[in-house]
């Protein structure tokens, strides 16, 4: 995540203000220009203002109105909802507190993945574009009913239980699952590769599904078979030398929905770094192992999956210790192997529209009839 400041002051602010601390003036993110925008009231609307103002007038998405997003619609335009919130399907009781701070959360985690499928200039369609198209059930438990509610994505629909957004609940699921790393950011990232699959690899250009399942394995294994195996019997063996996590190792969706998180997470993190200005050169004596400087972008086009992985492997370690000091556990517990850069590789070429060249592709990623729904689960 990049950092922004204010237009009107040049204080630097943050992804989720709406309003700076230095000037108060009321802030709002535009998807469009990538900028935190500063804002004046206007007749009921709000107009952009500041040295770098471009004098539009616009109006925050609905949803600001619960305190759960920041992100701004232009105010010609018939959009109730911004980019992100456009693709919500299934939203909490708003009257209910506790399910307006936990909604806030999620949001504030969704909004992180849309920052970087935009970044990134991915397809994004909407239930109401197309039937596949992608949306969101945030959803509680309900008393009446047996068993919790289950993160997964179904054809397009992804749905994420609403109390991954309670820290304690989320420690909790991940104590009893044996994941080292569970955080609602990662779901996003992990669900939506789901639904990129669908669109840019088996529906999009062939090349890519070929590469992909020489990486990845035959996705057409039974699934549900496949994860009663994985359930039954564990880890696949020495899964650290092929995947980036135990449940990688499960099926090849899995694998692809786990890489693809991880991608997401690396290039995101670099991205912070690199608007932090952060180097590192470890004070001892045989430098140049985990010494970098994140002097790139790594969402630029031009950007290589060697300066990204590069780059991480120091980053990563030296974000790995300041948690250590402060009694937490690693930022990132995991361990990248030659067989897991490759793979991410391939997602690094993919979301370039590189992957798998010299085939026709779909432009919006919806080429064939879809196949038939099997629940893909978190």
């Amino acid at each position: 995540m990049q950092l922004f400041s204010c237009p009107a002051c040049d204080q630097v602010v943050f992804f989720e203000n709406v309003v700076c601390e230095k000037c108060g003036h009321a802030l709002g993110y535009d998807a469009a220009s990538n900028a935190m925008v500063a804002l004046e009231a206007d007749n009921g609307l709000w107009k952009s203002t500041g040295k770098y103002s471009d004098g539009k007038t616009r109006r925050y998405c609905d949803n600001y109105q619960h305190g759960v997003c920041n992100w701004l619609v232009e105010a010609d335009k018939d959009d109730a909802y911004c980019d992100a919130c456009a693709h919500n399907i299934t939203v909490p009781d708003a009257s209910d507190p506790e399910n307006v701070r936990l909604w806030s959360d999620m949001e504030i985690a969704k909004r992180r993945l849309f920052y970087a499928l935009l970044r990134l200039n991915l397809p994004l369609t909407t239930r109401d574009e197309h039937e596949e198209g992608l949306g969101f059930d945030f959803l509680a438990e309900d008393p009446n009913a047996t068993g919790n509610v289950m993160t997964g994505h179904d054809r397009g629909l992804i749905t994420i239980a609403l109390a991954e957004a309670d820290d304690a609940e989320r420690v909790k699921r991940r104590e009893s699952m044996g994941e080292p790393y569970r955080t609602l950011l990662g779901h996003f990232r992990h669900e939506v590769g789901h639904w990129y699959w669908d669109r840019i690899v088996r529906d999009g250009n062939p090349g890519a599904l070929e590469a992909c399942r020489a990486l990845f394995g035959d996705d057409t294994e039974d699934y549900g078979e496949a994860l009663k195996r994985h359930y039954e019997n564990g880890p696949k063996a020495n899964w650290q030398d092929e995947y980036v996590s135990s449940y990688a190792g499960a099926h090849a969706w899995e694998d692809f929905a786990e890489t693809w998180a991880h991608y997401l997470h690396i290039v995101d993190t670099l991205e912070t770094g690199h608007s932090w200005g952060v180097s590192v050169d470890p004070r001892v004596s045989d430098k140049g192992l985990l010494t970098t400087k994140i002097d790139f972008d790594p969402y630029a086009s031009e950007t290589t999956i060697d300066q990204i992985t590069e780059a991480w492997l120091p980053l990563s370690a030296s974000l790995n210790s300041f948690n250590r000091a402060m009694g937490h556990q690693d930022l990132y517990p995991f361990v990248l192997s030659p067989a897991v850069i490759e793979k991410l590789g391939f997602m690094h070429d993919l979301v370039r529209g590189r992957a798998g060249q010299g085939m026709s592709q779909s432009n919006d990623g919806f080429g064939q009839a879809p196949a038939s729904g099997q629940f893909q689960a978190a």
